[in-house]
């Protein structure tokens, strides 16, 4: 019996695993950073400012746009994910002071919100078509080097 429980434990863990898209709300509870951290770096190398619309997350990439839904009272906000944490169990995510007061939970100071993908940041590709270079001719006049530009177009690649 208990095998059977575990297998159906499983499977019902590999199923929801895989069910779970990045369009899916996730509740869970927000906190806010302390005044003190205002002015130091975050993970992405700027400097956090606490009435910007910035958040910390530990899973989405560094430049994901959120949507953060207090239920209670129907306020949302779209931060942007700047930094790693909250390191704590019963956290999700943490919030800017201006993102928190938007939402309402400076005064709790814990609340439960819904988060959502709002913009997934899209990696940026290199190019590799050519780039048009006009060809430099150098020469020296009267001790001087001039350049003489020349009709022909050299395709480079990067």
């Amino acid at each position: 019996m208990k095998k059977i429980n575990r297998i159906y434990m499983l499977c019902l863990m590999l199923f929801s695993c895989v069910t779970l898209n990045a369009q899916d709300i996730i509740t869970g509870n927000a906190s806010y950073y302390s005044n003190k951290l205002h002015g130091r770096r975050v993970s992405d190398g700027t400097r956090y400012n606490k009435d910007s619309m910035t958040c910390a997350h530990l899973t989405y990439p560094l430049g994901t746009y959120l949507k953060v839904r207090n239920p209670k009272n129907d306020k949302e906000v779209i931060v942007k994910v700047t930094d790693r944490g909250p390191h704590s169990k019963r956290l999700m995510i943490d919030l800017s002071w201006a993102a928190a007061k938007e939402l309402d939970i400076i005064r709790s100071g814990i609340a439960l919100v819904e988060v959502s993908v709002y913009k997934e940041i899209v990696v940026p590709y290199r190019d590799d078509s050519p780039i048009d270079v006009p060809e430099l001719d150098w020469s020296v006049e009267d001790n001087f080097y001039t350049p003489n530009y020349s009709s022909s177009i050299k395709k480079n690649r990067r």
